[in-house]
C-alpha cells in the first residue's frame, strides 16, 4: 500500500499580487511529490481556512510580500482556532528579522522563510510539519 501524499495549501492573503514566489514554492512542493491545491491571490481569511478544512490539508503554507504579514497571519491563525483546527502554518515573505520570533512563539505560525531561502529547505521543514 502506498503512503499518502503530503496536502498542503498555498495561499496568497489580502491584496498582495506578487505571485512569482508563491508558485515556485508550489512546483518545488510538487516536483518533492506532494499535492499542492494554489488559491490564487486575495484571499479572506476564512476562505484560506475553509478550503483548507474541506480538502483535508496537511499546511497551510501563507505567501506575503506586501508588509502586511502580522495582520494576515493573525487573522488565518484565529480563523483556524475558531474552527477547532490543528493545521501547521508556515509563512513566505518579507519578514523582518524581529518579527520572526512574534510570529511563531505569539502567533503559532510553525515557520517562516524570509526572501532567499533555499527552495530545499522549505520542502524538508513541510515534511517534517506534515508529518507531525
Amino acid at each position: 500500500m502506498s503512503e499518502r501524499k503530503i496536502k498542503v495549501l498555498i495561499a496568497k492573503p489580502g491584496l498582495d499580487g506578487h505571485d512569482r514566489g508563491a508558485k515556485v514554492v508550489a512546483t518545488a512542493l510538487k516536483e518533492a511529490g506532494m499535492e499542492v491545491i494554489y488559491t490564487g491571490r486575495f484571499k479572506k481569511p476564512d476562505e484560506i481556512v475553509s478550503l483548507a478544512l474541506k480538502e483535508k490539508v496537511d499546511l497551510i503554507g501563507l505567501s506575503i510580500l506586501s508588509g502586511t504579514h502580522m495582520h494576515w497571519c493573525r487573522e488565518v491563525m484565529k480563523k483556524l482556532r475558531e474552527a477547532g483546527a490543528d493545521i501547521p502554518v508556515i509563512l513566505g515573505g518579507i519578514v523582518l528579522d524581529d518579527e520572526i520570533p512574534v510570529l511563531k512563539e505569539e502567533l503559532g505560525i510553525a515557520e517562516v522563510f524570509p526572501p532567499g531561502s533555499k527552495l530545499q529547505d522549505i520542502v524538508k521543514r513541510v515534511e517534517e510539519l506534515a508529518k507531525r
